[in-house]
């Protein structure tokens, strides 16, 4: 779940296997943000005989709340959702529900969030996000990215609400899903009825847990993309003649009998009964319309701005397979910026607790400071001189930290990309005072001696707020792995001194430094990420540890060879109690684009919060 924090104590959740990520709003608490996230969980992980049965209440569940309340609306920026998302991949999730948005004018969310959408489809992560609620042709990230399977609300009878959503971007990969009066479960132990795409969105999500469970225990693989893809395909078309109507209803309406038949056409391994059997929950949770009382618990919590009242379309016709009447839809309203929602490991059927993994971060990026407020900022430009945009000069508070070191801690270092803080550096343990002249080294290496990027590993353990209300997580950094380089210096100390005569040589010598520096800015500036999943980690130290590069490089240079792309897999054999990727690097040829490409891979064992490469580089030719 990327959404508010849960009422663990509601009885739907007792029995339930659920675990809590360290997530930027762990810690926050907000009214707002607990109803919205007790509801949206209830549809999924409501325990059976609890008075809210959820859709995969077997199904094991990651908890990453990303709204820090304190606005009108509940929100969290794109790059704190890319973070929550990150964190859960890493964490095992399958299945990752969004119950929100933040409108945009395109279908690109910015690129931090766009590469973590990437990666989920890269490790066969299914992202289930809400349409929005604005009853628009508009979008919403992350709905409207391709590889994401967007839902909108419709009411009883299946047609759209008229707050739902629509858009181009929607009607290949988007469908309806009940959203109207969604009954769920509201802190205290009440139960509420809530309206909106919020809470269509997690009936899709569980529906889609129920289907990967299903196919494991019959011996399939688990793809998660193939039952997003049944789930679009099997949808049944709003048949009315009526073109509007037909746009707001996305790709169709979920059609729950079509995905099941569509499988068993694929399959032919399970016969009707066990196919139903298999989503047996839908049935017990939604069979019995909620009383007239249970309808007025709670029916006024979390009622934001953008909640249009529903204005269903007139539309007869129903959805194959189990009738809306026993789905019955439950109530509420979607938050505004960002989204919220609630993912699902798909691992049904297991209730032993897994506690999360430490969060290892292996990032690159520019060093950067910051006060925390605007009192210990005051503070440093008194004890600098009177004046107070001393503080703020980088070259001024450097020149005062060599007389007065001991003042680096009072600061709060920062790990910077594109000038955006990502992480808050907190040294940490007997070798602190090392780290801290290190990163002063840094700083000062940018100012006056061209440092282009510096490595930080380390563990990410709490957040901190910033003089402009940001909020980012800390990074407690191992002294071994911090690094600091620009890009022609490292060239040069790889490939050693340019020749300075003979114009065979260095013209080869030119060539290994422009597919050496091809490859690093490939990296430092097109691939640029936050460090948390392992591909990044590989990736990252596969950069930072550029003279095992330059080997690969110069073997293609001598082959006349161009870099084609960078890719990064999950090492198929690797030694005990080790996490091994491969980073594969191919080379194609320029002058015969027909010829095979040349690639190159070398492993990285990112178990260690400093990774370390192992084996040697291998190489064969593939067909592009």
């Amino acid at each position: 779940m990327l959404d508010g924090p849960i009422d663990r104590a509601h009885p739907c959740f007792s029995g339930a296997n659920i675990t809590q990520l360290d997530t930027l709003a762990a810690a926050v608490t907000d009214e707002r943000a607990l109803a919205h996230g007790t509801h949206v969980a209830s549809i999924i992980f409501g325990q059976p005989g609890s008075g809210v049965a959820g859709l995969a209440p077997r199904c094991r569940g990651l908890l990453a709340p990303i709204f820090g309340g304190g606005g009108e609306r509940l929100s969290c920026s794109q790059l704190d959702l890319a973070r929550a998302i990150l964190l859960a991949v890493e964490n095992g999730a399958h299945i990752i529900n969004i119950s929100g948005g933040q409108l945009t004018p395109s279908s690109e969310p910015e690129p931090v969030l766009a590469q973590a959408i990437a990666a989920c489809a890269r490790r066969n992560v299914l992202i289930v996000a809400a349409a929005g609620n604005d009853g628009c042709d508009c979008l919403h990230v992350p709905a409207c990215a391709p590889t994401v399977l967007a839902v909108g609300a419709m009411d009883d009878a299946g047609a759209p609400l008229g707050l739902s959503n629509w858009g181009a971007a929607y009607r290949s990969r988007g469908l309806l899903a009940p959203g109207l009066d969604v009954p769920g479960a509201a802190p205290g132990g009440g139960v509420g009825r809530r309206t909106g795409t919020s809470f269509a969105a997690p009936i899709v999500s569980g529906l889609a847990g129920l289907f990967a469970s299903w196919r494991i225990r019959q011996g399939e693989p688990l793809d998660l993309h193939r039952i997003r893809d049944a789930l679009i395909a099997s949808a049944s078309p709003c048949d009315t003649g009526d073109g509007n109507i037909q746009d707001r209803c996305l790709r169709g309406r979920l059609n729950i009998q079509g995905a099941i038949d569509m499988f068993e056409r694929e399959e032919a391994i399970v016969s009707e009964a066990q196919s139903l059997a298999a989503i047996d929950p839908i049935a017990t949770a939604f069979a019995e319309p909620p009383t007239t009382e249970a309808r007025a618990v709670h029916a006024d919590a979390l009622t934001t701005s953008d909640a249009a009242p529903a204005t269903p379309f007139a539309l007869g016709s129903s959805v194959s397979g189990p009738t809306l009447a026993q789905i019955h839809p439950f109530a509420g309203v979607t938050t505004s910026d960002c989204g919220c929602g609630g993912g699902v490991g798909a691992k049904c059927g297991c209730n032993q607790s897994e506690p999360a993994k430490p969060a290892h971060a292996y990032a690159l990026g520019l060093i950067g400071y910051d006060f925390g407020s605007e009192a210990r900022r005051d503070s440093f430009a008194q004890a600098m001189a009177p004046d107070v945009n001393q503080p703020l000069i980088p070259a001024q508070l450097l020149a005062y930290l060599a007389a007065n070191p001991q003042e680096a801690a009072s600061l709060v270092w920062t790990l910077n990309l594109d000038a955006t803080p990502v992480y808050a550096i907190h040294p940490m343990g007997p070798f602190a005072a090392d780290v801290y002249a290190r990163l002063r080294e840094f700083l000062e290496g940018q100012l006056h001696q061209g440092v282009e990027l510096v490595s930080v590993p380390g563990v990410v353990s709490g957040s901190m707020r910033l003089m402009s209300g940001q909020v980012v997580p800390v990074l407690i950094p191992v002294l071994r792995g911090m690094y600091s380089w620009a890009t022609t210096p490292l060239v040069n100390a790889v490939l050693g001194e340019r020749p300075t005569r003979g114009a065979e040589g260095q013209e080869n010598y030119d060539q290994q430094a422009s597919g050496l520096t091809d490859f690093l800015n490939r990296v430092y500036y097109d691939l640029r990420n936050l460090g948390i999943t392992a591909e990044d980690r590989a990736l990252n130290y596969a950069a930072t540890n550029a003279f095992q590069i330059a080997e690969v490089v110069r073997s293609a240079t001598r082959d006349e060879l161009d870099l084609d792309h960078v890719a990064v897999h999950r090492s198929p054999v690797c030694r005990p109690d080790s996490e091994c990727y491969d980073v594969e690097v191919s080379f194609f040829n320029p002058s015969n684009t027909q010829a095979a490409n040349r690639v190159f891979r070398f492993t990285v064992d990112v178990s260690d919060v400093v990774p370390v490469s192992i084996g040697a580089v291998r190489n064969w030719t593939r067909r592009a």
